[in-house]
């Protein structure tokens, strides 16, 4: 069974990394926009889709279920109808002591002497009932609003549910 990459990040096992001044080569933030749609528009729901664990999102998963959601909600609803905000920020900086894995590597590389590793990407840590993404809709909206959390949520490492609001109710849909 072949190593998903994403693998070795999920779970939270260090300190966080986030003194940038300290780090050479940061690795730039690659999600453009965290607020998406109508941001001055009156939303009578409110959509959350929170993590039920702990752990590190990396950049990369946020980025594929900010694109996922915000292209099928911009199709069905319009992007006056909906406004969509990514609540969490990657902070953390990942590392990796890169390993040469071919004939003759053993002359290369030091093995686990001086492992600190170099920067390679960002991820976002969280924390359990900790909301990734939010979505405000109307009434007509709402349907098309927890299909696109679902499918966001398939992005994203940690399992998810999603949590609707509307006035002063609550109501819970699981992943």
């Amino acid at each position: 069974m072949p190593l998903r990459p994403g693998r070795c990040y999920r779970r939270i096992s260090t300190p966080p990394y986030t003194k940038l001044e300290y780090i050479g080569s940061i690795p730039p933030v690659t999600i453009p926009k965290f607020d998406l749609g109508n941001s001055r528009g009156d939303f009578a729901y409110t959509l959350r889709l929170v993590v039920e664990r702990g752990g590190q999102i990396r950049q990369n998963a946020l980025e594929a279920a900010r694109q996922i959601a915000n292209k099928y909600l911009a199709s069905k609803l319009g992007e006056q109808n909906y406004f969509m905000r990514i609540c969490v920020y990657p902070h953390h900086i990942l590392r990796e002591n890169k390993m040469l894995a071919m004939a003759g590597a053993d002359r290369l590389q030091e093995g686990m002497r001086l492992a600190f590793g170099t920067p390679v990407g960002r991820a976002a840590r969280v924390v359990a009932g900790q909301t990734v993404i939010l979505v405000r809709v109307n009434g007509s909206g709402l349907e098309h609003a927890k299909e696109a959390l679902r499918r966001a949520s398939s992005k994203l490492p940690l399992p998810c549910k999603l949590v609707v609001e509307s006035g002063g109710s609550v109501s819970e849909a699981a992943r």
